[in-house]
């Protein structure tokens, strides 16, 4: 078959050169591209003969897949699948296939660390020095003893739980469905109004679907405490971006710290959170780790070999 890798994912020519022997030895062609596109018609042109395409992030259309008669099976480099016109592949049986698990660290590592650039304005305060100025009176707080809210309790939101424990947090959660695994670790699963009403900081953890688009409303932003924190490192759409805004500029919330957005960074500079107090922007980079990435590559291509059953 024809396989396709149509970006570089941040492997090496050296590392898909060594793949692309594995697949031939095999019988099938693997076809990399060392560099990332997302022009519908660029695109087209790379995946049109394709049997299998390897893809990251980059949104495929109906439009697109339609292009390609031969696809059969997409392997798709990372978690989330809301890029993916999912409809038509179901219509079309093409068979898609995530790589959940890979940037479980990274993801709630970065979690950890927004919650804390936020809580001790390192970030802000490093513009400070550069200025030429000092603390100022500044006080911080500490992540030992708050109360955090993690709503969405898989793979990732477990991982967060565990490193707040570490810090010494009480944890209290919401989830579609209660997990043992969580409940064994002392933490209690609440409505998602009473988690956002006690907690000191919210993190979100939840995938974006259609119960799940701007989970995190006006509404929810009213509960919260006017002390609490909001963390985003899951997907931009789980909250309404201009309520988010307006609850930071009217001090509904402290603040927040952002790592994915309604639409993929760059940003434009009239993006209603850019304009936001005391709101820390990331440009996506929860799952961009060396050791996530080679994780990743690993997964996808193994996804792709046994689905040729080699």
């Amino acid at each position: 078959m024809n396989i396709t890798c149509v970006e570089p994912l941040g492997m090496t020519a050296d590392y898909l050169e060594r793949q692309s022997k594995r697949f031939a030895e095999a019988g099938h062609k693997l076809t990399y591209f060392m560099d990332r596109i997302e022009d519908e018609d660029a695109l087209i042109h790379r995946m049109q003969e394709a049997d299998i395409v390897v893809i990251s992030n980059i949104r495929l259309s109906a439009t697109v897949l339609s292009k390609c008669p031969n696809l059969k099976y997409l392997s798709v480099a990372f978690t989330g699948l809301d890029h993916i016109d999912l409809a038509y592949c179901q219509q079309h049986h093409i068979e898609v296939q995530n790589a959940s698990g890979y940037s479980t660290v990274a993801v709630s590592e970065l979690a950890i660390g927004l919650m804390l650039d936020l809580m001790r304005q390192t970030t802000r305060l490093d513009a400070a020095i550069r200025k030429g100025g000092s603390r100022g009176g500044y006080l911080g707080a500490e992540l030992h003893g708050k109360t955090i809210g993690v709503v969405g309790t898989g793979a990732i939101g477990t991982a967060t739980i565990r490193l707040l424990k570490a810090f010494g947090c009480d944890i209290i959660a919401y989830n579609r469905t209660e997990h043992p695994e969580v409940k064994a670790m002392g933490v209690d699963y609440l409505p998602i109004d009473e988690v956002m009403r006690r907690s000191d900081i919210v993190t979100l953890h939840v995938p974006l679907t259609a119960e799940t688009r701007h989970l995190i409303g006006r509404q929810q932003l009213e509960l919260m405490k006017p002390t609490a924190l909001l963390i985003n490192t899951a997907r931009g759409d789980v909250v309404d971006i201009q309520a988010l805004s307006e609850a930071l500029h009217n001090h509904t919330i402290a603040g927040a710290a952002i790592d994915v957005y309604d639409q993929e960074p760059p940003l434009p500079p009239t993006h209603a959170l850019l304009q936001a107090p005391n709101c820390l922007c990331v440009p996506h980079i929860g799952y961009a780790t060396r050791e996530a990435f080679d994780i990743r590559a690993d997964l996808v291509f193994n996804h792709v070999a046994q689905y040729l059953k080699m």
